[in-house]
C-alpha cells in the first residue's frame, strides 16, 4: 500500500529482455534498508525488488505489466518516480494507493498557470466514471486532485489537474510533454462506491 507521495526520483540504468523484462533502477534510497521481495511503486506500478546494490535495485516486469502501463516506453536514462510501501503508523499524506495501474492516459495539453502548470489528460472511457471533480487520482505514482472533468460524454474523456512547483521539482512532472502516456490509478474509494451502486 502507498500514499502517492514521491520520496525519490531515480533513473533506469539498464533494461534486459529475457522471459520477463529485468530493469535496474538507480536510487538515492538507502538500499541497505530495502529487503529483497519488498514492494516499491515505480511511477505508480508496484514492483518487487529482486536484487540490489549500493545505489540501485532491480525489478522484473511481465509482458502483462508492460502492455498495461507505460513501462514499455522506458529506456536507459528514463526518470522514474519512487515510493516505498507505507508502514503502519506512517502519515497518509496523499490518499490510499495500491500500485495497481488501471490504465493509461495521455497528456493533451500543458499550460503555465501562475507558478503552477495546468495539465489536461485523456482517460479511457471505462475509467471516466471514476474520475470526479475534487476527487483524487494517481498519475505516474503521484497523488493529485482533479480540478475539472470535461467532455464526459466523449470518448475518451478529459480531466485537468494543477501541478504546483514543489510537485514539479520533486517528481518527473518537470520533464513530461504533450503526447506522453501516463499510468493512471483511480481512487479505490471511487471504485467501491461505483461497485456498490451497481447493486442499488
Amino acid at each position: 500500500m502507498f500514499t502517492g507521495i514521491i520520496t525519490d526520483v531515480g533513473r533506469v540504468r539498464n533494461i534486459a529482455h529475457k522471459g520477463d523484462t529485468s530493469i535496474i533502477l538507480n536510487t538515492a534510497f538507502d538500499t541497505a534498508s530495502i529487503d529483497i521481495g519488498a514492494s516499491i511503486a515505480c511511477s505508480g506500478v508496484c514492483l518487487t525488488v529482486v536484487d540490489k546494490g549500493s545505489d540501485w535495485f532491480a525489478v522484473d516486469a511481465s509482458a502483462e505489466t508492460l502492455s498495461c502501463t507505460n513501462l514499455g516506453d522506458w529506456v536507459e536514462g528514463t526518470r522514474v518516480n519512487f515510493e516505498r510501501a507505507m508502514k503502519v503508523g506512517d502519515e497518509l499524506g496523499g490518499h490510499i494507493v495500491t500500485g495497481h495501474v488501471d490504465g493509461m492516459g495521455e497528456i493533451q495539453s500543458i499550460t503555465p498557470e501562475g507558478d503552477s502548470v495546468r495539465m489536461l489528460f485523456s482517460v479511457p472511457q471505462n475509467l471516466a466514471k471514476y474520475i470526479a471533480e475534487k476527487g483524487s487520482v494517481t498519475i505516474n505514482g503521484v497523488s493529485l486532485t482533479v480540478n475539472e472533468v470535461i467532455d464526459e460524454d466523449q470518448k475518451p474523456s478529459v480531466f485537468g489537474i494543477n501541478v504546483i512547483p514543489h510537485t514539479q521539482e520533486k517528481t518527473t512532472f518537470s520533464d513530461v510533454k504533450v503526447g506522453d502516456k501516463v499510468n493512471l490509478e483511480i481512487d479505490i474509494l471511487a471504485r467501491y462506491v461505483a461497485r456498490m451502486n451497481e447493486f442499488n
